[in-house]
């Protein structure tokens, strides 16, 4: 069994970190430290062994802010990346914000070996003007990952983090910062900008529409965001945005055959179903063919999810036929309640009838 990911945060990772101290700074307690880091440790979850390592450091580092970070910025490229290096960026975001200079410039600076992606929204949500116009600077930056926390550290809804209201009413504020990286070399921050975007499309779907209309050709970098930023809205069927990615929402195209191979299964088998589809017109089109899973949730009713099979070009006169499987295997990111559940097929946006199956319970 892999080991929960707060184990990063152990005795071993701390006596690393803390002998990185002790190089830079003399002063450093390593053996208080370590003793007051790891004190009732395992009762804390992920994010908590992360902020009391934040805490337990303010204890042991300099009163002075611009010397702590000073002696930050020395034992971070020491340090292994991986979500640990968050610490650093978290000493910026909950004791920074008196000197919002230094700690913008400390957090570019931390990006490099991990992410400032979460501190940086301290900053957005207490000085809002001037953190935007520094990441619309770190937008043209030569570093990809300072890039890319230019677009991931003001999206509107990012994951583990809470939401920016003002951005969520007003896209046109981070506008200017997704226009620099649209055509990114990267595709570390490509993938950033697309989630953005993603993001306003929750809101504001005519927003996307209009950044499709007026972005859509400028090179194949810009035209792989706009797709990824539209999934939402495709997975909902939108007829217009279809449309620009030229998937026409009444296209000739027939469904022969949608059943399912088996109608009851139990937590942990697969759902099976085939289809079979036929252009029915005398041109070949594109096809974008997908499923809605409607789950039973506690209150015993229904709850959609769209799921992507496929996009492809369908001859004229030209039949597919393919079968499919979703796993009820059990996972932590959905619990899985018995009963009646549907399926429906979804071609180029436009639902079919939903055939129904049997979720069993645990056997």
């Amino acid at each position: 069994m892999m080991e929960p990911l707060k184990e990063m945060f152990n005795k071993k990772f701390y006596e690393s970190l803390a002998h990185e101290f002790r190089k830079v700074d003399k002063h450093f307690d390593s053996k208080k430290f370590i003793s007051s880091v790891t004190k009732d440790l395992d009762a804390l979850e992920l994010n908590q062994r992360l902020r009391k390592t934040t805490e337990v450091l303010r204890e042991h580092l300099p009163t002075d802010y611009k010397k702590s970070i000073s002696l930050l910025k020395k034992v971070i490229p020491n340090v292994n990346r991986g979500y640990t290096t968050l610490v650093f960026p978290d000493f910026v975001g909950k004791y920074g914000k008196h000197d919002i200079t230094t700690s913008l410039e400390a957090l570019k600076h931390f990006t490099k070996f991990g992410s400032s992606e979460f501190a940086v929204r301290e900053f957005l949500k207490t000085d809002f003007d001037t953190t935007i116009n520094a990441m619309g600077q770190w937008a043209e930056d030569k570093d990809p990952h300072v890039r890319r926390l230019a677009s991931e550290g003001s999206r509107p809804r990012l994951p583990w983090s809470f939401k920016l209201d003002n951005v969520i009413k007003d896209p046109q504020l981070t506008l200017p910062i997704l226009e620099k990286l649209k055509s990114d070399e990267e595709l570390y921050v490509r993938k950033s900008v697309a989630n953005h975007l993603n993001d306003i499309s929750k809101e504001h779907p005519k927003f996307i529409l209009d950044i499709v209309k007026n972005w859509k050709g400028s090179s194949p970098h810009t035209d792989w965001i706009l797709k990824h930023a539209s999934r939402s809205l495709l997975k909902k069927g939108h007829p217009e945005l279809l449309a620009h990615f030229g998937i026409r929402h009444n296209a000739a195209i027939g469904t022969v055959s949608f059943k399912l191979l088996n109608s009851s299964i139990i937590v942990g088998e697969d759902i099976q179903f085939s289809l079979i589809l036929e252009n029915t017109g005398n041109k070949k089109i594109k096809v974008r063919i997908e499923y809605a899973l409607y789950f039973r949730i506690a209150n015993g009713n229904l709850s959609k999810k769209v799921f992507k099979i496929s996009e492809r070009i369908l001859n004229k006169q030209e039949t597919i036929k393919l079968d499919r499987k979703h796993s009820f295997k059990l996972i932590t990111t959905r619990k899985y309640h018995a009963g009646a559940h549907k399926i429906a097929l979804i071609i180029n946006g436009k639902e079919g009838k939903p055939l129904d199956f049997k979720l069993k319970g645990l056997s």
